[in-house]
């Protein structure tokens, strides 16, 4: 079976996950089992790999996203047992009086919060610092969900530009730079981003003000939007019992450290919530084994479901990610060329056709017809397979028509940056609709054309600076 083939295959497949996923034909967790299994048999059957070779390539998807779930899963225990005591009711108190009724504010403090919580460059620690704070605000006020997902996103893009933050690193190390001298270079673009990710955020308040959002707000039932303030009062009902309040400064003295440990980044990202589940459990409710039992089973659907979510992605990433070397081995992804006798990853292949494809018809325009596709190419490809399998291979296309390797480097790190977190391929954006109880599809609807002209005005703004050539 040749690599074109194996391109054209991963392509149909992606393509056939998210249309069935926009038409809500079925969960996202049993598209991304389903239509991989069926790509992995294919090319089984077609003798491209053996179906032990399958095995350890479903393996190698779990190694990369199984850390991911047991964040998710002790992230919504830790932050479903912090309302429940009632930490984020004194939050949204003081946010409320901050704003009052001024939906704009809202949505500007989101995109605040986003881009300090992004300093650490860690999208998941990000989702978990942002959407718990500001969905109840948003619950209140009747705001889009999606729109709290979509500030957050555009603002964490920008922030991903940072030279600590992965993409800015994985494409240092394929140009054989330092991180923070690629980082200088896209510096006036990440200052541009930000004032623009600002600008989106006011323009996202306009319009959930034009809609009617607020507090005095009454909005049926608008694009599945059930009536929240009812729901709100009968939560309230229900888990008063629960609340807390002598407790706050403890519980916020937790949080700080829970997300402090975050940033710290020497334990896997699931270890602070974790620990910060089990004190919590323990300072709030006693030594009560019932209790704690009642709390969990409060938070344990969300909680499963996403994390079933996860473990579908881990099929998707391990069947199109993953190459095998001529033992069999799982090749990492941060590999950039792999060795000649090795299998490439069908994420590779479909790279292999997309710079065939392109170098006849673009030629010395590489770098802005790469910065034009990297938001769709986002739905495509993680992070590791975008860098470390295409970069390399458009700076080789790029070098055959007398264009540099730093403009394809900063096209594909500023364009794609914008969209790193509406990619069903990145974990951590399963995180975050997780956090905001947005479906995935809804999440790509609402933000996938705004990320697309944000990206490519970043691109534009490069140009007329000189950092990227038209």
């Amino acid at each position: 079976m040749s690599e074109t083939l194996v391109g054209i295959l991963g392509l149909l497949t992606i393509v056939a996950i998210v249309v069935t996923l926009f038409k809500s034909k079925t969960q996202p967790a049993i598209a991304f089992i389903v239509f991989p299994a069926i790509l992995g048999l294919i090319l089984v059957l077609g003798g491209r790999y053996s179906f032990d070779d399958l095995a350890t390539m479903i393996k190698t998807g779990f190694n990369s996203t199984g850390p991911t779930a047991a964040l998710f899963v002790f992230s919504v225990l830790y932050f479903g047992v912090m309302t429940d005591a009632g930490m984020f009711d004194v939050i949204i108190g003081k946010l409320m009086k901050l704003v009052g009724d001024n939906v704009i504010g809202v949505c500007l403090v989101t995109a605040i919060i986003a881009l300090v919580g992004h300093l650490d460059g860690g999208g998941a620690s990000t989702f978990c610092i942002v959407v718990p704070a500001m969905l109840p605000v948003y619950k209140r006020m009747h705001m889009r969900r999606t729109t709290l997902l979509r500030i957050a996103v555009l603002s964490m893009g920008v922030l991903n530009l940072m030279p600590w933050a992965g993409p800015t690193m994985r494409a240092a190390s394929v140009l054989g730079m330092e991180a923070g001298s690629l980082w200088q270079t896209i510096l006036p673009i990440q200052i541009f981003g930000i004032i623009l990710a600002l600008a989106h955020a006011f323009l996202a308040g306009v319009q959930e003000k034009k809609r009617g959002a607020g507090l005095h707000g009454k909005l049926a039932d608008i694009e599945g939007i059930i009536d929240v303030e009812e729901a709100v009062i009968e939560t309230k009902v229900e888990t008063s019992e629960l609340a807390r309040p002598k407790l706050f400064f403890f519980n916020i003295l937790l949080t700080i450290g829970v997300i402090a440990m975050l940033i710290w980044d020497v334990f896997p990202s699931y270890v602070p919530f974790m620990l910060g589940l089990s004190i919590a459990l323990f300072v709030n409710y006693g030594f009560s084994a019932k209790m704690h039992k009642k709390l969990i089973n409060l938070h344990a659907g969300p909680a499963l479901m996403m994390c079933s979510t996860l473990m579908g992605a881990a099929v998707l990433m391990g069947i199109l990610t993953t190459s095998l070397g001529a033992d069999g081995a799982a090749i990492g992804k941060k590999v950039m060329v792999i060795p000649a006798d090795a299998t490439q990853s069908v994420v590779r292949c479909l790279a292999g056709i997309i710079s065939n494809i392109l170098p006849a018809a673009l030629g010395k325009h590489l770098p802005v017809i790469i910065g034009i596709l990297s938001v769709p190419l986002a739905l495509a490809f993680d992070t590791d397979s975008y860098f470390y399998g295409m970069l390399p291979v458009m700076i080789g296309i790029g070098e055959a028509f007398g264009v540099n390797a730093l403009p394809i480097a900063v096209a594909m790190v500023v364009c794609r940056n914008c969209a790193t977190f509406i990619s069903p391929m990145v974990p951590a954006t399963l995180l975050g609709t997780g956090l905001a109880e947005v479906d995935i599809k809804d999440h790509i609807k609402a933000s996938f054309f705004y990320v697309w002209g944000f990206s490519i005005i970043c691109m534009i703004f490069a140009a007329i600076v000189g950092i990227m050539p038209l």
